[in-house]
């Protein structure tokens, strides 16, 4: 079973302490988010999972690296940095910090297991086509030989998301914009390729195949496989179309990240 932590909030970094009560529990219940009267039982026992990390700030599964994997935990940790303005991003960890952390992540673990997330683009005023050029490439080389995957996605409008942007919008500090899609892509992908990462897109109904990005999954069957050795069948029908993520059970909750980034559709 592959275990997501989680898509619905950020467990590792605001409830990690919950997380490994469950593992030395050896379960967690996962809640329906429709139906809170669904409820499923899931095994985190390391001979029955694979567990898929997604955070912020991975300094929390860091700490506890070593405890895994000595305790035969299966895992790896997908880290989204952005490294945005504060008005989109309020609760932020220092960048910094986080980038150090996915370093020492990566010689502990391998770089094959940990993945970087470049999402969502967000194109404004404060984050034009320049800044995501610059922006990208700074991270891409900070990270270089300690990541070989970077996941991008442009940004989807859900009613949550729109409501805040167009708040800071009446507030004068930003406003979405248009912009050369397939020059700044290609430009991410060569940026990408300088630093020896695979870049792959997430969820697009898009085919950025053209520019370098051919899509991907986050949950990732062939990544496992090639991991562990283990046969994963299934697309992961409660995602959306476009998502080729494989078969998972998410054991968060919406609601609980406190990070508070305006753009985010779990809040």
């Amino acid at each position: 079973m592959i275990v997501s932590v989680s898509r619905r909030c950020d467990i590792p970094r605001f409830q990690f302490k919950w997380f490994l009560e469950r593992l030395n529990a050896g379960f967690a219940n996962a809640v329906n988010p429709y139906n809170s009267r669904q409820v499923k039982r899931v095994s985190l026992l390391p001979e029955e999972a694979v567990i898929v990390f997604w955070t912020r700030d991975p300094r929390n599964i860091l700490a506890y690296a070593d405890d895994l994997v000595t305790r035969g935990f299966r895992f790896y940790v997908m880290t989204t940095v952005t490294a945005y303005p504060n008005a989109l991003e309020p609760n932020m960890p220092r960048t910094s910090k986080v980038l150090k952390a996915m370093r020492e992540l990566s010689q502990k673990i391998g770089p094959d297991r940990v993945i970087w997330r470049y999402d969502p683009i967000l194109l404004s005023k404060i984050t034009d086509e320049n800044f995501h050029r610059e922006n990208f490439n700074s991270l891409a080389q900070n990270l270089a030989g300690s990541v070989w995957r970077i996941i991008i996605s442009m940004y989807n409008e859900y009613r949550g998301s729109k409501q805040r942007l167009e708040a800071l919008e009446k507030m004068g500090i930003l406003s979405l914009i248009d912009a050369d899609i397939a020059g700044l892509l290609s430009d991410m992908a060569k940026s990408a390729e300088e630093a020896g990462m695979e870049i792959q897109s997430c969820a697009g109904k898009e085919d950025y195949s053209s520019f370098g990005i051919k899509p991907g999954a986050c949950i990732d069957s062939a990544l496992i496989r090639k991991i562990w050795g283990l046969e994963i069948k299934g697309k992961d029908k409660n995602q959306r179309p476009s998502c080729l993520c494989c078969q998972s059970t998410d054991i968060g909750v919406y609601g609980l990240c406190s990070a508070n980034c305006v753009y985010c559709y779990a809040w």
